[in-house]
């Protein structure tokens, strides 16, 4: 059985001016992300693969440089679609991001319901996957369709898992059978 490895970026540098699908990593971020690379290091990996977003493709090449693995980037694999979301209080976007998880198939926030967004995620996911067949693989993409896979794939609640991880963190699966077995929430 192979092991596929769900990664939320590292720290990005916020700048409320610019949509966050621009963002790129803080300086924290590139420390975050050499500190994830000796937490991952145990589990034989293969290759990183990233979504095509700034902040997700610098974390996977710091850890694929690290781990001396090869690192490319995929369609599909970037966060829910907010470019159209106007940055707000912390407070506002969690009760936002709730709702959007409880109510998974109405457009709530952005341009994507969550069904969307999961279903476009997984896809990409399941291409990836096929073409590395028999290898262990890392994905970094984002907290909010990590948290959409996480929960269709386990008994846990979405909405709690994307509280739960922080920047950066990494949900491991058995692959193909899609098995959760362990949330890294903190490293």
């Amino acid at each position: 059985m192979n092991r596929l490895l769900l990664v939320k970026h590292a720290k990005p540098l916020v700048d409320p001016a610019k949509s966050s699908e621009l963002w790129k990593l803080s300086d924290e971020g590139r420390q975050q992300a050499k500190t994830l690379a000796m937490h991952l290091r145990s589990h034989g990996l293969a290759l990183v693969v990233s979504s095509e977003e700034p902040k997700a493709m610098e974390t996977a090449q710091i850890l694929a440089d690290a781990l001396e693995i090869p690192h490319e980037s995929a369609a599909d694999l970037h966060e829910h679609d907010r470019r159209n979301v106007p940055h707000m209080r912390s407070g506002e976007f969690i009760s936002h991001v709730e709702l959007f998880f409880r109510r998974p198939t109405e457009l709530l926030l952005g341009k994507e319901t969550a069904q969307q967004a999961l279903a476009r995620f997984e896809q990409a996911i399941q291409s990836v996957s096929s073409k590395h067949a028999d290898q262990n693989i890392a994905i970094v993409s984002h907290g909010t369709v990590i948290a959409l896979f996480v929960e269709k794939h386990s008994d846990r609640n979405g909405f709690h898992v994307w509280r739960e991880m922080s920047l950066p963190s990494f949900a491991v699966f058995d692959w193909p059978t899609i098995q959760l077995l362990e949330i890294r929430a903190r490293v």
